[in-house]
């Protein structure tokens, strides 16, 4: 199922299908790319960040970067 990387729930994973192309090339600094796979570690309330887990490190995202993120969730 796709969802957008801000929709996932907590202990959710999936992999990265499409990234805004304004992003691209900040995020794959993050070590975010189209088909690597991350796992939603914390989200905040509120509008906050969430925090997920690539390759073993946690990376904090802001809600509005998360939006264009679009990811293929595992069920």
């Amino acid at each position: 199922m796709k969802k957008k990387l801000s929709e996932m729930n907590y202990g959710e994973q999936g992999i990265v299908k499409s990234i805004n192309e304004e992003l691209r090339k900040q995020v794959a600094g993050m070590g975010i790319r189209v088909n690597k796979k991350l796992k939603m570690a914390t989200k905040q309330p509120i509008k906050g960040p969430v925090v997920v887990t690539v390759d073993e490190s946690n990376i904090s995202l802001g809600l509005g970067i998360a939006d264009k993120i679009i990811m293929e969730v595992e069920s």
